[in-house]
């Protein structure tokens, strides 16, 4: 019988994403472990591998197509033995899902469309549960919108974008009637761009760019920042890492200034354990280990892999383990588990020139160290002025869960690691 071939999760925390590109058309027959199409989460762009062997017999997803929910069928597979040609697609009812995803994240959805044959069912359901499309829920949440008294158009009475706009009004003034007093301010009309007469093009953003716009917003918006920098003195550490090359370069292995710092916040936390935790509402999470989520400038936006148990791990492996994964996230290849989770972030602009920055909290994490570029500097040095090599590092702190002091003890930590650095190797 002919297989379902949905959208699959590919992390554990992806409601909905982009189908990107399909490798395979009509008529074409797959094996388990061929690459398929090429999804785009909140994260990466993704392969996705057929699990079962067969022949495409329907393709019920355009490639481009936004906001394509997890579990929806994109595709029909004819088992070994039917005819493509006369197999019916499978989940017709589930498929309409999608193609109202679709439609709602369509330039040219701004209508409403017409009412279905069947009256429409409201979206709440038995247990006051709204049913509603992750687009129409943002949308509705933006323009202060009660989607409880929003009728759905949708598959078993869904919410979708063209439901919420042409129940505006409606929805608006009975919010406003119910309960005048307590009725939210409007939310800020969304951004429109203004050319000025200045020629421009229009680039779409991409998933992983509205995420990072939607986390960093978030992040200034909820969690209060504190900063704190230092400057520290690199020449030691300069010296034993041309000295650690000399001694591996026999292994292939090339140590980065930026390996070594990795090394050291990661000892650094597990230095002063009260940086190393996460805020989480009525409690406070507390790590035993230092999982260090480093920076990584990609293409279509930024990506932190993780670098696990930093700081027990030999800096060789570091080193090796970085290379790897910097190289398949901007190939976008990392696995889930590769990229999310972490318990603290390290990010370095040093090769940039930038001398000092404030770098934005990775939510839920509690901290970011944020790397600027080292440069000769006059420096006191035995109560001397000299020339040293400096560089400056801002740590940036959730001051809900990290207090002040217990942020300038991991910033006097990571500073005695790096001026002293043959802690670093022991």
């Amino acid at each position: 019988m002919p297989i379902a071939i949905k959208m699959p999760a590919l992390s554990p925390t992806m409601e909905e994403g982009t189908l990107a590109k399909w490798l395979v058309k009509v008529g074409d027959s797959v094996s388990a472990g061929d690459i398929m199409a090429e999804i785009e989460t909140d994260k990466a762009t993704m392969e996705f591998e057929a699990v079962d062997e067969g022949v495409i017999a329907h393709i019920q997803v355009d490639e481009g197509t936004e906001g394509v929910a997890v579990g929806t069928v994109i595709a029909t597979l004819a088992e070994e033995g039917e005819d493509a040609g006369s197999v019916a697609p499978v989940g017709d009812g589930a498929s309409a899902a999608p193609a109202a995803a679709a439609a709602e994240e369509a330039p040219s959805a701004a209508t409403a469309p017409s009412a279905p044959t069947p009256a429409p069912t409201p979206a709440a359901s038995p247990g006051n549960r709204v049913i509603a499309s992750p687009l129409a829920k943002r949308i509705a949440e933006q323009k202060g919108i009660d989607l409880a008294g929003v009728t759905g158009s949708g598959p078993n009475g869904r919410i979708v974008k063209a439901d919420v706009d042409s129940a505006k009004p409606a929805a608006a003034a009975s919010a406003s009637t119910a309960a005048p007093a307590a009725a939210p301010a409007p939310a800020a009309a969304p951004v429109e761009a203004q050319d000025f007469g200045i020629p421009h093009e229009v680039e779409k953003l991409s998933g992983m760019r509205k995420t990072i716009a939607r986390r960093l917003t978030e992040s200034k918006q909820t969690v209060p920042h504190i900063y704190l920098t230092v400057d520290i003195r690199l020449d030691a550490l300069l010296k034993l890492r041309g000295e650690l090359n000399a001694a591996l370069e026999s292994q292939g292995v090339k140590l980065s200034v930026n390996d070594l710092m990795i090394k050291a916040l990661g000892k650094s936390l597990e230095a002063v354990p009260a940086c190393n935790v996460q805020f989480a509402g009525d409690s406070m999470l507390k790590f035993s280990r230092a999982d260090v989520s480093v920076a990584v400038s990609i293409p279509n936006g930024l990506i932190t892999p993780i670098i696990t148990d930093a700081g027990s791990k030999a800096i060789s492996k570091i080193s090796t383990e970085m290379k790897d994964l910097a190289t398949r996230a901007k190939d976008g290849k990392l696995a889930p588990e590769e990229y999310q989770g972490g318990t603290a972030s390290l990010s370095n602009m040093g090769m940039f020139g930038i001398k000092q920055f404030e770098a934005v909290i990775n939510p839920p994490q509690g901290m970011i160290m944020a790397i600027g570029a080292g440069d000769k500097r006059p420096y006191v040095v035995d109560d001397s002025l000299q020339i040293a090599s400096v560089m400056s590092a801002t740590g940036s702190f959730d001051h809900r869960a990290i207090d002040g002091a217990d942020g300038a003890q991991l910033m006097k930590a990571f500073k005695e690691m790096i001026e002293a650095p043959l802690g670093l190797v022991a």
